[in-house]
């Protein structure tokens, strides 16, 4: 079954943050498709050039680690509904990015991963399975 994913999720493992709900959804993602909004192929994109910047991780391991990164069947949004995002962000104090993510898994009716604790709490409260929840 697809599933919603967010950009903390892909980066766990090259920024050594990996968790069990990381290993998780990125197990998941060699067999099925997930979907994230639109902003997610940038957000991973500024995620890795400031780790670069911090010596967190190699220009090299970067270019490998996107290399691969799009080989996975990462589908991107881009219908997101603006009233809904704008309400969502306010309702739960989230970024716009966020809200995103969390309009996408509601309008899908698909279970989200993140690692973030703000988003995966917001999706909770509006009826969305987060991945790595007991069941």
């Amino acid at each position: 079954m697809p599933f919603i994913i967010d950009a903390s999720v892909v980066l766990a493992r090259p920024l050594g943050d990996c968790n069990s709900t990381a290993e998780l959804a990125l197990t998941r993602l060699e067999q099925e498709e997930a979907l994230a909004p639109a902003q997610w192929w940038f957000e991973v994109r500024n995620v890795v050039v400031v780790n670069e910047r911090r010596g967190r991780i190699t220009e090299l391991a970067s270019t490998g680690f996107l290399r691969d990164l799009s080989r996975l069947a990462i589908l991107l949004d881009r219908s997101a509904d603006e009233a809904t995002v704008m309400a969502l962000a306010r309702r739960h104090r989230l970024t716009v990015y966020d809200a995103a993510y969390l309009e996408l898994a509601l309008r899908e009716g698909l279970p989200l991963a993140t690692l973030d604790t703000a988003l995966a709490e917001a999706a909770r409260r509006e009826g969305v399975d987060v991945l790595g929840d007991a069941t």
